[in-house]
């Protein structure tokens, strides 16, 4: 079984927690002297660069939230001048403001490094031939993935996202080995596979990397049924560097973290409180390397626990168990994050709707299905069938424009959606 960086992937404990400590000292230092907003924070809390002299005295220092990032848009979070960030992305996210991300060379380097780290432990190698489904663009997971399959030395088919009958026809041309994109495209691109009658067994492909959105036991079980492959789990938000953050391998006994990178805790999302290994709650990610946007204990919102001990593949660094829940109302829909909060201010904006709406999702042929149901306006003449097709059309754009997806819209009569208490309901299909 390879493993890309033996060195460092299988090195010891206290070896590995004094090079952490090591950076942790460089990464605050650059945070603190560099960027305003840690500089303020550290102040409030009373506590200097210095402080900082061991792995737990993480706990002396400030949390980061998305919130942070939204309001110092677009660049307040840099630690360094613009002249040395080669490169920029921005979050899926629906916010108006959303969480931009530079890089420095240094940094790309280390991204590359990552993902190469996560690709080999799935068991890509420099013979595979990896299309890549994700999207090219400011959303980070094309290019995280597509820079660590040519560090391995694989050749790399950079397809982006969509054109699925396209995409079938590559895989046969092309001899595709490895399909990376998120879990429900892979199960749409089955489907699609099935009505033209092409059979997985045709196809060269052996290996899947997923991520984007979470992949439950079963959506895994029936990509590998349906595509013949091996699916394995990956993990990377844009705010803390994008894919290559954690990865299973061929095991697939928990996603392994690159913690030469990145330092991990687990905490209780209410008090705040770090848990210990094994137990269930936060994520919570400091950056170790990143020159660009260093990030102090960024809160993710995502469920998880740490799994220590060596792995049977032979890597020493700690794993996560993968990702099914997180703390707040997040949905995630064909890899982009959705916040109910912001469809309703939305519809504020919008005349003649009300701003109570249920989300339906659905899984529907494999792929994720959006259906927005929206109260009219006590106002509307609703007999009017023109102007419903016009405002149904003006949610779609006004939707599609904020989070890039188009929802089906099922405009309903005032006063049926609102609960007792006025919350707003997700409904969510796709295991059912």
């Amino acid at each position: 079984m390879p493993i890309w960086n033996r060195k460092l992937e299988t090195m010891e404990h206290a070896e590995l927690q004094q090079l952490q400590l090591e950076s942790l000292q460089t990464t605050v230092n650059r945070a603190y002297r560099n960027v305003p907003f840690y500089h303020r924070k550290f102040e409030r809390l009373n506590v200097a660069p210095e402080d900082v002299l061991s792995i737990e005295d993480i706990r002396k220092l400030p949390f980061t939230t998305k919130d942070d990032l939204r309001d110092g848009y677009p660049y307040e979070m840099f630690a360094v001048p613009l002249r040395e960030i080669v490169r920029i992305h921005s979050s899926s996210g629906a916010a108006a403001k959303p969480v931009v991300v530079g890089y420095t060379r240094n940094d790309l380097k280390h991204w590359a490094e990552q993902t190469a780290r996560v690709m080999s432990a799935a068991g890509v190698t420099k013979d595979d031939v990896v299309q890549i489904a994700f999207d090219y663009g400011l959303y980070t997971g094309g290019f995280g993935i597509h820079y660590g399959a040519e560090r391995l030395g694989a050749s790399v088919i950079p397809v982006s996202s969509g054109n699925t009958e396209r995409q079938v026809q590559i895989m046969q041309d092309f001899r595709s080995t490895a399909l990376v994109g998120t879990p429900s495209f892979a199960l749409y691109l089955a489907e699609i596979m099935a009505n033209m009658g092409v059979s997985a067994a045709g196809l060269w492909l052996r290996v899947g990397l997923f991520g984007g959105e979470p992949m439950s036991d079963k959506m895994r079980s029936e990509i590998e049924t349906k595509l013949g492959i091996l699916a394995t789990d990956n993990y990377g938000i844009s705010a803390v560097m994008g894919p290559g953050i954690a990865g299973e391998c061929e095991l697939r006994d928990g996603l392994h973290v690159n913690e030469d990178h990145f330092l991990v805790e687990i905490i209780d999302p209410e008090t705040l409180e770090v848990l210990g290994d094994g137990e269930e709650g936060e994520l919570v990610i400091t950056t170790l390397t990143k020159e660009g946007l260093p990030m102090l204990r960024y809160r993710t919102r995502d469920v998880t626990r740490i799994i220590r001990g060596k792995c049977k593949c032979g890597r020493t660094m700690a794993r996560i168990a993968p990702i099914r829940k997180r703390t707040d109302d997040m949905i995630i829909v064909r890899g982009v994050n959705i916040y109910p909060q912001e469809i309703e201010d939305i519809l504020h904006e919008i005349d003649n709707v009300q701003p109570h709406y249920q989300i339906v999702i659905d899984r529907e042929h494999g792929i994720d299905q959006m259906t927005l149901k929206v109260e009219l306006s006590l106002e509307l003449v609703t007999d009017q069938m023109h102007r419903l097709v016009e405002l149904e059309d003006t949610i779609k754009r006004r939707i599609h424009s904020v989070i890039g997806l188009t929802p089906r819209i099922r405009l309903v009569e005032a006063n049926t959606l609102q609960s007792k208490d006025g919350a707003q309901m997700v409904v969510d299909n796709r295991e059912a």
